[in-house]
């Protein structure tokens, strides 16, 4: 069974001095004040391409001394190999699903110039993926798979390298790493369980996609039928077989993530730093929330990539304030009958509570008629106060999880 060698990391870590700057392993101050710990985000979306992708693709394609290869992405792994191709000046065919974002593939394009081909296939990644397989296989390119590969694990455990080089002397208690389809989790762990046994390896999922969570589960790799893809980065509905045997031995603890939780993390840290990070990349600052062991250690968490969509911003903000309990949405049965709404307005409202949304459909022959409304509060306890208030004038009402889903 396959298990990465340090003779093979080492190698990778000299094939990266061409094209990869060592990123920072940086302490934070307001993170480690609020967890009581020593904390360092090891900063990969500071990278060539603002994610560690590069690191595993770069390791693979230059190892293949081939001058065409086949891959499939909808996102930070096909900027790698992008990048890649066009600093070895080689082709790349890169298949993305056709609902891939124009921002997405214009970065593709950025990184690849005239070395890349984008083919936008496949309703998902999944198709995708299966119509970049058998494009290999019909043009006899090869295919450089985004996690479940040797060479891309040892390109990905290269992180791993850096962050023990720059701690130095400072023993690591912690690492908190996000996992997708498991490459940089096997990787890093790899390295790091070699060298610093002691270190306990957390991995990251979110609650929507937790490939490696049920995995670890049923003790055998599985496939999610359904997952969210709202953390893109780590959307995987399998796990790598090479990425969950390697994952299986040196993970210490896996940590599901609320997606809301994703989207307030990363308001605060822009907030609070300045950092922009895409929701996949701060998996690892959003365990820390959830993980109380800490306290006192020295932890390292990876950021593994900065690639956000400024257009994902008004989601990620409505996603973050549901989340925090600072907005919410009911169906309310209103009565069919001038002053319902002023009612509401006075009764079950009070001062500094703001309706942002309303929708009203007068219903025929009947004497109330379904009102969906969303609420934004100044402290999430107020909600209690409303829902009293909504029963005490006996408004019949149904909490929402959210807009449109009744």
């Amino acid at each position: 069974m396959y298990y990465p060698k340090l003779i093979n990391i080492q190698a990778a870590v000299k094939r990266l001095e061409a094209i990869c700057k060592i990123t920072p392993l940086q302490f934070n101050h307001e993170l480690s004040t609020r967890h009581h710990a020593t904390i360092f985000l090891k900063r990969e979306d500071l990278g060539p391409v603002r994610s560690y992708k590069l690191r595993g693709a770069y390791n693979k394609i230059i190892s293949l001394k081939s001058n065409s290869v086949v891959t499939c992405s909808a996102g930070n792994h096909a900027q790698g190999v992008a990048y890649t191709c066009n600093n070895l000046s080689i082709q790349g065919d890169i298949f993305m699903p056709i609902i891939t974002t124009q921002q997405k593939i214009q970065k593709v394009k950025q990184f690849g110039g005239k070395h890349v081909n984008i083919f936008l296939q496949g309703a998902n990644l999944e198709e995708s993926f299966q119509y970049a397989r058998k494009h290999a296989l019909e043009q006899k390119k090869e295919f450089v798979h985004p996690f479940d590969d040797e060479k891309v694990i040892e390109g990905q455990a290269t992180v791993g390298v850096e962050i023990f080089s720059q701690m130095k002397e400072v023993p690591i208690d912690y690492i908190f790493l996000p996992i997708g389809g498991g490459g940089l989790a096997s990787g890093v762990s790899s390295y790091i369980k070699e060298v610093s046994p002691s270190t306990k390896i957390i991995g990251v999922e979110p609650l929507g996609a937790p490939s490696m969570f049920e995995a670890f589960n049923a003790n055998q790799v599985v496939k999610l039928e359904t997952i969210n893809n709202f953390v893109d980065g780590a959307a995987i509905s399998q796990v790598g077989d090479l990425n969950f045997a390697i994952c299986r031995k040196n993970l210490d603890d896996m940590i599901l993530i609320d997606e809301g939780h994703v989207c307030s993390k990363i308001i605060q840290m822009y907030n609070d730093n300045g950092f922009i990070i895409e929701p996949a990349g701060v998996l690892s600052l959003c365990a820390l929330d959830k993980y109380p062991d800490i306290e006192g250690k020295n932890v390292v968490s990876i950021i593994s990539g900065g690639n956000s969509d400024i257009f994902r911003m008004p989601e990620i903000l409505e996603k973050s304030l549901v989340y925090e309990g600072l907005k919410h949405y009911f169906k309310v049965d209103f009565a069919q009958r001038a002053g319902s709404l002023k009612t509401f307005i006075l009764k079950v409202l009070g001062p500094n509570d703001d309706i942002i949304y309303f929708r009203y459909t007068r219903s025929i022959n009947k004497e109330t008629a379904p009102v969906v409304i969303g609420l934004q509060l100044r402290s999430k306890d107020d909600i209690k106060r409303i829902m009293s208030n909504m029963e005490a004038n006996h408004f019949r009402f149904k909490k929402l999880d959210g807009l449109g889903e009744e």
